[in-house]
């Protein structure tokens, strides 16, 4: 039994969604023995029961990944204020030679303006930049249209304050990103900093993306 238990534990722990749906009787537990059973079969070179799998899958301890859950869970409810910002526009470039200027006159063109949003990720090959609408002839003038890969308007963005122990937990933004692809909720850009967290939807969508983002620490309020 001893090694059968470990045998389970080690086909379970191969996937972080089975442990957690266990955990959170999300999953029938003998569909999920019927399932591992030819794999157990296999390894120990014979037949066992559903039964005795069912048993064991039951007797389980709790997983590393339900430990750091209990911390996360914990972490949400130190969660900041959220920000939110609307009326935003989001143009992916190819990079060109030069782009990098180009950002530059446009810095200096709206530092002075008061409320602005601006954010830019630079990848291999392209790079993204969100900002105003209200800049957007700026934009079309300024860098490069050839090289222009697509253009998104319409967008809001939502921007968490997180704390500073952000960075001693894993999985936090797993946690985040997992409760936002249960509701079906689409992102147009994830954006972060060391202390932030930002999404950034179509504005039709933004409200219940905010309340699904506020409910993360309502409902951890009662986590010890």
């Amino acid at each position: 039994m001893d090694r059968l238990s470990k045998i389970i534990d080690k086909l379970v722990n191969q996937s972080p969604f089975i442990q957690e749906a266990i955990a959170e009787g999300l999953i029938n537990i003998s569909s999920l023995a019927r399932k591992l059973n030819p794999d157990i079969q296999r390894i120990l070179g014979k037949e066992v029961s559903d039964s005795a799998i069912i048993m064991a899958i039951k007797r389980m301890p709790p997983g590393a990944n339900q430990k750091i859950e209990l911390k996360i869970k914990n972490f949400m409810r130190e969660l900041g204020d959220l920000i939110v910002r609307s009326n935003l526009i989001k143009y992916t470039f190819k990079n060109y030679v030069g782009i990098s200027q180009d950002q530059a006159k446009f810095l200096s063109q709206i530092k002075d303006i008061s409320d602005n949003f601006y954010t830019v990720s630079r990848g291999v090959s392209e790079t993204t930049i969100i900002t105003n609408a209200q800049f957007a002839e700026k934009i079309d003038k300024m860098f490069q249209k050839d090289s222009l890969i697509s253009e998104l308007g319409n967008l809001s963005a939502i921007t968490m304050k997180l704390p500073a122990i952000n960075t001693e937990i894993s999985g936090v933004y797993y946690y985040l990103l997992k409760k936002i692809a249960w509701e079906g909720i689409n992102l147009a850009e994830v954006i972060s900093t060391t202390n932030e967290f930002t999404v950034v939807v179509d504005t039709k969508i933004v409200s219940h993306t905010f309340t699904v983002l506020m409910d993360l620490k309502s409902e951890t309020g009662s986590v010890g």
